[in-house]
């Protein structure tokens, strides 16, 4: 190198991040499968071209997200170069690198008796590039994994002028290759205006981490008041363990380009005496979307799922709901005409005999909720005369701001019976006119307690409709829906019928 260039390269090896002393990492983890991961660097770099290597990165590193920076603002780094290598030392990439060359292979005989093999290896069978065939698409990954390395890619060894589809044995390397790495590598050409130590700060996207919201609703009683403990609930797949991090968990639906698409539950307890206890989550808003935050650093390892407590809340009126909504009709409605859903007589006529079960709450602090909650499944318990806790459904919710109304459906009712039937059907195309009459009925087998039950009836022949003749009062619930609420006493059938006028 001319010496006049006034450049000096230094070679700057970092083995660790985040693992040293002072060494600090954060993390906000998104509900869509990445994470977005910020750490602290020593660097001590020369002024001039430094080489850099880092190792203590996650497997799913997006190498365009990274960003190096000095959070002081007080030295300039620029990056002239960046390297990404993912393919970490393995059996198949060395048998790969010694492809036509001979090493011994460790053979195990009877009563553990060992022999050395000698065996040339005509084609390690390794495919470097899966996940790059994968990437720019399935037929031409079927090709290339065709072509280059056969069905299943198998190896093939040459052992005494003979070839064989296997390894005679465990493969004996004399060295690592010149070219291969143990970790996923970043590696850096890096000028900076000024020499000494810096503590950067490094920052990127990575897949493989994501958190989802678990809800525990605890009833007391076959009333509507429940308790509620909410989790938080991280899964760490990224390669990478964090110690000590300083967690966010972001909450809302962020426009992130996927490359392509379980849970631990928390045991269920309650006590009356942690209710009381500081929050280990906060929450506040951010941009168009909520961050909870935890308030403590805590370490998240590489395959773990870890559960933290962000919400506790007690006597919730959660109401219980049953609903009847008995037509089986085929939503796909993109192969139908409006003509076809009117002239079909027999569309949506089949019944289905299932009450559904659902729960029902306000989101406020008056039913003492009203915070944001974030997407995820909510599962329902109650407590049986032994005092044990039982397991009585569950679903998943969406993203519920403050003041918004929750409805879960958590299973079919099994003492509560439908039955839905057509008693009239005319057409006159003619003059464009459309009469359906049906009848409702719904029984409750139970033994005691009357209920209320929310019959549904979709108007789904045509836009323009109007009720000519009903049993009972009803409300129009959107522009082609009613709804019939009917109380129905233990033992006891209930019958709705109703005549539907339509035009066009």
């Amino acid at each position: 190198m001319d010496r006049n260039m006034g450049i000096r390269i230094a070679s700057v090896v970092l083995l660790a991040l985040a693992a040293g002393a002072g060494a600090e990492s954060s993390l906000t983890i998104y509900n869509q499968n990445f994470a977005v991961v910020r750490e602290s660097l020593s660097l001590d770099l020369q002024r001039g071209t430094n080489q850099v290597s880092v190792t203590q990165i996650t497997a799913h590193v997006e190498p365009d997200s990274v960003i190096l920076r000095d959070p002081q603002g007080k030295r300039a780094l620029q990056i002239l170069e960046q390297n990404y290598r993912a393919d970490p030392v393995s059996q198949g990439l060395l048998l790969s690198l010694y492809e036509g060359k001979e090493i011994d292979f460790l053979v195990l005989r009877g009563e553990g008796k060992e022999e050395i093999v000698r065996g040339r290896i005509v084609r390690s069978g390794y495919e470097p590039h899966r996940s790059g065939m994968q990437r720019y698409g399935s037929q031409y990954a079927q090709r290339q994994v065709a072509y280059a390395y056969g069905e299943g890619g198998q190896p093939i060894i040459e052992v005494n002028g003979r070839l064989r589809f296997s390894l005679p044995g465990q493969p004996l390397f004399p060295a690592l290759g010149d070219d291969t790495i143990l970790k996923p590598t970043i590696h850096w050409l890096l000028e900076t205006d000024a020499p000494g130590k810096l503590d950067a700060e490094l920052s990127y996207v990575t897949g493989g981490m994501s958190w989802e919201a678990d809800y525990s609703m605890l009833a007391r009683s076959q009333d509507d008041a429940i308790d509620v403990i909410g989790w938080v609930t991280m899964d760490n797949q990224s390669g990478k363990t964090f110690e000590n991090a300083h967690i966010k968990l972001m909450a809302g639906d962020v426009s992130k380009i996927q490359p392509g698409s379980g849970m631990m539950e928390a045991d269920v307890y309650y006590s009356r005496a942690a209710a009381a206890m500081p929050a280990p989550v906060s929450e506040k808003a951010f941009e168009e979307y909520h961050l909870y935050t935890l308030n403590r650093p805590t370490t998240l390892h590489d395959r773990e799922t870890k559960q933290v407590e962000f919400l506790r809340a007690e006597g919730v009126r959660a109401q219980r709901l049953y609903v009847y909504d008995g037509a089986r009709i085929d939503h796909n409605r993109t192969r139908y005409s409006p003509e076809s859903l009117r002239q079909d007589r027999d569309y949506g006529t089949q019944s289905n005999p299932k009450v559904w079960v659902m729960r029902e709450l306000q989101n406020t602090k008056e039913n003492h909720l009203g915070m944001p909650l974030p997407r995820g499944r909510m599962r329902f318990y109650q407590r049986d005369d032994d005092g044990q806790l039982e397991f009585i459904g569950e679903n998943t919710i969406d993203h519920t701001p403050r003041d918004e109304t929750v409805r879960v459906y958590t299973g079919d009712a099994f003492d509560l019976v439908g039955e839905r039937r057509r008693t009239d059907y005319q057409i006159d195309t003619a003059r464009n006119w459309l009469d359906e009459a049906f009848e409702i009925k719904v029984r409750n087998r139970k033994e005691s307690g009357s209920v209320e039950i929310r019959v549904v009836e979709h108007l789904y022949r045509w836009i323009n409709w109007r009720i000519v003749e009903s049993s009972d009062p009803f409300t129009k619930t959107d522009s082609q829906t009613i709804e019939f609420r009917v109380r129905v006493p233990a033992g006891q059938e209930k019958v709705v019928t109703y005549k539907a006028h339509y035009t066009w």
